[in-house]
């Protein structure tokens, strides 16, 4: 693929060397000369010194023939800009970095459709995600987020205990709009049919918006819900922080963020309805006693130090914190810690260029769809309805759809639920769908 890329910062330069290591023609445009210079010397790719939004910079880069525009500044405006002249220099496809703020602005304004950009994303709201998917769901076995993070999907384990034991799925009554679309028995991965039953150790993946989606796995996993409100401190009040306790604010969570600028903790209180924010040094022994951060579930630290973020978990576990969790922002340290860490109290650590990274594979790729998962007996496909298709204008129920297949997503516009049978899929709707690989090519056919 020929790739452009925007901006040679953090995110940008990770993502630029991991891609250089591929098949794929890579530039970079970089207007800060010590960057580009450095770059230059140890990657495999073209790097030009310019402005990345002007236009004669872009046609030189060769724009016209971009299978992949990534616009990873540190700046909105600049991204969105050269994103969107991108795609009116017929980019094939144009991925811009934004704030958070954006994208929790996303339900008000379609920035997307108003810029002719095909995605946007934060690197603090995806490391927020996998945080949060810890803390969130402590007891499944995979957890991962689709359709612009409006639906999620869980792998968990069916309980002995549980009463969907014996019961065909259609005679489950999950929660409205969730869907079982994959079962591992032993060794034998399948998806499964409305007559199929549920066993004891079954894997099985399920999808749904998040709330729907935890009482249905709360079912399967141990036959009733607990509702005990989990203890959650945050080490570090900056974006990321404040993100992720944006995302657990909604949950059964108490959450407390330790944020030692004055002014930074009044704006986080000002901000933050059901979050509690205490002006404290985090790093200090005595606060963390002081505060009983050894009686807490989760211990999270988000600071932009990885020194600091290591050495406040290794105290926290000390003190007793059942769980902790970090931010590392090397990725080559993040992978060390997520190997090793468990050794000392460290459940997992979080990469922002990792996440990045991750997010942005998915559209790597010269085809019409996306292989956004794959998992057991199959994989999620991301595509869009075409006009004219067999499906546009039909009802999902009155759809001849294969055997093999089954549609787990729908977006239309910024609307996105797991779709029921009497919606109508309409062309330009995004949707995902849980296949075999045996009946991708059905289902393409029936959508494109």
């Amino acid at each position: 693929m020929n790739i452009i890329i925007i901006g040679a910062g953090e995110v940008g330069r990770h993502l630029a060397i991991s891609l250089s290591r591929e098949a794929h023609s890579i530039t970079v445009i970089e207007r800060n000369e010590v960057l580009a210079s450095e770059l230059e010397q140890t990657l495999d790719a073209r790097v030009m010194c310019a402005d990345g939004t002007s236009v004669g910079t872009l046609l030189e880069a060769g724009i016209g023939e971009c299978d992949l525009f990534l616009a990873l500044t540190s700046e909105n405006t600049i991204n969105v800009m050269a994103a969107s002249v991108a795609n009116k220099l017929q980019a094939k496809k144009v991925i811009a970095r934004v704030h958070p703020e954006v994208q929790r602005e996303e339900w008000l304004f379609d920035y997307r459709g108003h810029f002719g950009i095909d995605h946007i994303f934060s690197s603090e709201r995806l490391s927020a995600i996998e945080l949060a998917k810890f803390i969130r769901n402590p007891d499944s076995l995979m957890v991962e987020e689709i359709a612009r993070g409006r639906i999620e999907l869980q792998r968990v384990r069916v309980n002995g205990k549980s009463d969907v034991i014996g019961k065909k799925l259609k005679d489950i009554k999950a929660p409205e709009r969730t869907r079982i679309a994959s079962v591992t028995r032993g060794e034998v991965d399948f998806i499964p049919t409305a007559q199929d039953a549920l066993e004891e150790g079954d894997k099985v993946t399920i999808f749904g918006e998040p709330r729907k989606l935890r009482s249905l796995a709360d079912r399967l996993q141990k036959g009733s819900q607990e509702d005990r409100e989990l203890r959650v401190v945050i080490f570090g009040g900056g974006e990321y922080g404040f993100t992720l306790a944006q995302m657990l604010e909604s949950w059964n969570c108490r959450v407390r963020i330790f944020e030692k600028d004055p002014r930074r903790a009044q704006e986080l209180t000002d901000r933050l309805a059901n979050t509690t924010v205490i002006n404290t040094d985090g790093t200090v022994l005595a606060e963390l006693e002081e505060e009983q951060v050894g009686e807490v579930d989760f211990f999270v630290a988000t600071s932009g130090s990885d020194e600091d973020n290591v050495m406040t978990c290794l105290q926290a576990n000390n003190l007793g914190a059942k769980n902790c969790l970090t931010l590392i922002h090397r990725a080559d340290y993040a992978q060390a810690i997520s190997g090793s860490g468990r050794h000392f109290g460290m459940l997992a650590a979080v990469s922002p260029r990792e996440a990045t990274r991750r997010d942005l594979e998915k559209f790597i790729t010269s085809d019409k769809f996306h292989v956004v998962k794959k998992i057991g007996a199959g994989e999620i496909i991301e595509t869009s309805v075409e006009k004219g298709s067999i499906v546009a204008g039909k009802m999902v129920g009155e759809i001849d759809w294969p055997e093999g297949c089954i549609l787990v997503a729908r977006m239309h516009g910024l609307h996105a639920a797991v779709p029921g049978p009497d919606d109508v899929l309409e062309s330009g709707d995004l949707v995902y769908a849980m296949v075999t690989p045996k009946v991708r090519k059905q289902f393409l056919k029936l959508v494109r």
